[in-house]
């Protein structure tokens, strides 16, 4: 017995509950750091890298499908299977001194802020 249609009419008004792919994060600074968290339900930290490159930090996860899964006759699939990534312009930071951590599919990258003070410059007006 099924519980829906195979064609249900109203489908694409479930379209507004369809989970984005995207990354979602909060980017925040504390007294030392800037902190970037990520949620990612569903993943686990070998799903995930993290890079510094340029300036830019580089948030990469992937996840595989199951093909060992047999077949089912799906109505509908969200489940999100693929590969996403997220850029962040940092400055220039002190690599050595970044930490991540996953816990609980949240990513959590901590970045140092620079002690150095920089000296404050007057631009000319032409």
């Amino acid at each position: 017995m099924r519980m829906l249609p195979r064609r249900f009419d109203l489908d694409s008004m479930f379209d507004i509950f369809t989970p984005s792919v995207d990354m979602k994060c909060d980017i925040y600074e504390d007294k030392d750091n800037y902190v970037i968290e990520a949620d990612m339900p569903g993943l686990s930290k070998d799903d995930v890298t993290v890079d510094y490159n340029d300036g830019y930090l580089t948030i990469k996860a992937e996840r595989a499908s199951e093909d060992k899964e047999e077949k089912k006759d799906f109505i509908r699939q969200e489940r999100f299977y693929g590969s996403m990534e997220r850029k962040f312009y940092v400055g220039d930071i002190d690599e050595s001194k970044v930490s991540a951590e996953f816990k609980d599919g949240v990513l959590k990258v901590c970045m140092p802020k620079e002690t150095i003070e920089k000296p404050s410059k007057t631009i000319e007006i032409k």
